[in-house]
């Protein structure tokens, strides 16, 4: 009896660690909702398919981690494979403690200029864990646009995004709350904010290509991303 009674507790445990396990695993699924919007699903949450580095290299599976995309470590970012359109991009994310990341969009082309990072190329959205709310915050269009509140939630809990990018407008929603737009029709000049103030790009935003690659960048810790969702816009609506 003693024998059958400890069998049927190993066998307990032995599904319940199975069934943990699928749980994390569980791969990413859209539900009737948004299939019938137009959302794809741009992760599989258990391979690199899809993704690669900004010099269009494959990836390791190890950046795969219980369903979610780590970039670190990685060449600068892990890159979606495609450039894309009109879009609205929607995502989870967890920090590691005193984490610096972020969702870079319209990045092209992923050759960096000489002497600059492939960052110049594109517009970051700052995801770090902080509890601030200026320009390199989370939610700040990087060194651009503060947010008007920091959203987060503490390191090592979830988090959602929401990126709506179109025509010359884009716009950053941190766990349900709106912190963020820029409209780049605004931004004629090299190094200045349309209120006269300076940043660091030498780029003119209202000429930067209104198309581009999305990436997930590492800038030297854990991160994960998972639920990677993308919803095109028609091209002609900017």
């Amino acid at each position: 009896m003693h024998h059958f009674v400890f069998r049927v507790a190993l066998l307990g445990a032995l599904l319940g660690a199975f069934s943990a396990r699928q749980a994390l695993a569980a791969d990413p699924e859209l539900t009737v909702a948004e299939k019938a919007a137009g959302w794809q699903l741009l992760f599989d949450g258990r391979s690199t398919t899809g993704w690669m580095s900004p010099k269009g290299k494959p990836l390791p599976p190890s950046h795969v981690q219980d369903g979610a995309l780590n970039p670190h470590p990685c060449d600068y970012m892990l890159v979606y494979e495609k450039p894309l359109d009109d879009y609205e991009l929607s995502l989870e994310f967890k920090l590691s403690p005193k984490c610096n990341s972020g969702i870079f969009v319209r990045t092209f082309p992923l050759e960096p200029r000489p002497g600059k990072d492939v960052g110049f190329n594109g517009l970051e959205i700052a995801i770090d864990d902080t509890t601030t709310a200026d320009f390199h915050d989370s939610g700040a269009f990087y060194d651009l646009v503060k947010p008007t509140a920091n959203a987060m939630k503490p390191a090592g809990e979830w988090n959602t995004a929401l990126v709506t990018s179109r025509g010359p407008k884009l716009e950053v929603a941190i766990n349900g709350r709106t912190v963020s737009a820029i409209d780049l029709d605004l931004w004629p000049e090299m190094n200045r904010r349309p209120d006269g103030s300076t940043h660091k790009f030498d780029v003119a935003f209202k000429d930067h290509p209104r198309r581009g690659y999305v990436g997930l960048q590492d800038h030297g810790s854990d991160c994960w991303y998972r639920n990677i969702k993308l919803r095109p816009f028609p091209t002609a609506a900017k």
